[in-house]
């Protein structure tokens, strides 16, 4: 392959890459913030963002890769997509600013802490919302034409889109109680480990009711599960899918397992990114724009991936040595100030 083939497929497995490091990483901070209504008291909420207060910063670092890495190598599907969804996109913009403020200013605020908890808890809700919204309307297929965003403001609502923001949220809420039961003890794991089977069967429950809306959706992702016989050869997915939650199932109520629920969580995640790539690949936006009509310039994306090449360690190790840092059991004598 010549590096106008292979460059474009290169920045598409950073972009995804990307991606994915934000949704397990930041997926748990703001399952936090999902199941901080859930907390008994202040003081239990404390101990609940406090696992998450030395690092949480650090996760978003993935999100600017994602979408700065878009804009440099598929400018074309940057601009389309930031077109068809822009509503969605500025909810997730604001929501995750509004979240932020909220987790620092609630550490400092006395008379007005639950109000910051709230706060806290309706950014995560919505920022959360808005992935998945996205997520469906990307499944679902944009209106495309000559290469142009053909829809209204409103292009992306659907029945379908709505089901994967709610999809979404359960997903995040499940990956924060695991990290809960993995990062706390005493009264706050216990209410993780409560939390967690109930999580587990509607997230599961939605990955049915999103498996089975597909096949009525006209859209890429459906076409490359259901047509052609792909379905048997991409069957080890969904298998695995369930073995998976069979598996966190049974973890989430042992009293001695608290890596796993979490570890088994993440294989979920992991699991559902690899699904969607197998379904749009080689469309970037689909149902019409793919990984080489939507590339810059091969010098561009050489350039470009140059620096990639560089600062991607950088950001790796940081966020390596930080997780390793701040690794064990959050107790409630911990502060964050």
């Amino acid at each position: 392959m010549d590096l106008a083939t292979w460059l474009p497929v290169a920045w598409f497995a950073v972009i995804g890459f990307g991606v994915l490091m934000y949704v397990v990483l930041d997926g748990f901070v703001l399952g936090i913030g999902i199941l901080a209504p859930f907390a008994e008291d202040e003081r239990q909420l404390d101990v609940m963002m406090t696992t998450a207060a030395p690092i949480w910063d650090g996760n978003e670092t993935w999100l600017v890769l994602g979408g700065a890495g878009l804009m440099t190598a598929f400018p074309p599907a940057y601009a389309t997509l930031l077109s068809a969804l822009y509503l969605p996109v500025l909810l997730l913009v604001v929501a995750l600013v509004f979240r932020g403020v909220a987790f620092e200013f609630r550490f400092k605020a006395h008379r007005s802490r639950r109000l910051w908890s709230v706060s806290f808890a309706l950014g995560s809700l919505l920022a959360a919302f808005a992935q998945g919204v996205i997520l469906g309307a990307l499944v679902e297929g944009l209106p495309l034409r000559d290469g142009q965003y053909s829809g209204g403001a409103f292009g992306w609502f659907s029945p379908f889109s709505m089901l994967t923001g709610v999809a979404v949220v359960s997903g995040y809420a499940l990956l924060g109680s695991t990290w809960l039961i993995l990062k706390t003890g005493g009264r706050e794991q216990a209410l993780a480990r409560s939390l967690t089977r109930p999580l587990v069967v509607a997230v599961i429950a939605f990955i049915g009711l999103v498996s089975a809306w597909l096949p009525f959706l006209q859209s890429r992702v459906m076409e490359r599960w259901f047509s052609a016989g792909h379905f048997w050869w991409l069957s080890p997915v969904p298998l695995l899918t369930l073995l998976v939650a069979v598996a966190l199932w049974r973890s989430a109520a042992h009293p001695r397992r608290d890596l796993p629920p979490f570890l088994l969580t993440l294989a979920l995640f992991v699991l559902g990114f690899i699904g969607l790539v197998l379904g749009m690949w080689p469309y970037l936006l689909p149902p019409s724009m793919t990984l080489w009509q939507a590339a810059a310039p091969t010098s561009s994306l050489g350039f470009s991936m140059v620096g990639l090449v560089l600062l991607l360690p950088v950001i790796l190790g940081y966020t390596v040595w930080s997780y390793r840092v701040f690794r064990g059991k959050v107790t409630a004598d911990m502060g964050y100030h």
